[in-house]
């Protein structure tokens, strides 16, 4: 099944946080709205899975800075 997780980071922000996440049909219309926005679009199931137990509203837990923080960075290198 389709999954996906939106993010948003904000340098005013300690960290960043969870804006949407779904599964199937709400999944394929996260994805949609992403790409109408020019908004980076990441593949990783693992992280999906790992992010989806996250509320929305909530800050990423320190655990995944790392990862997110690369991957903010791999978006910023390719005009995301």
């Amino acid at each position: 099944m389709k999954k996906a997780v939106a993010i948003r980071y904000e340098k005013s922000l300690p960290a960043p946080f969870i804006v949407a996440k779904g599964r199937g049909e709400l999944a394929l219309k996260i994805k949609e709205i992403a790409e109408n926005n020019n908004v980076g679009i990441v593949y990783d199931t693992d992280l999906a899975d790992n992010l989806e137990m996250i509320d929305i509203g909530t800050f990423i837990p320190e655990e995944y800075y790392q990862i997110i923080a690369e991957i903010l960075i791999f978006l910023g290198r390719v005009g995301q």
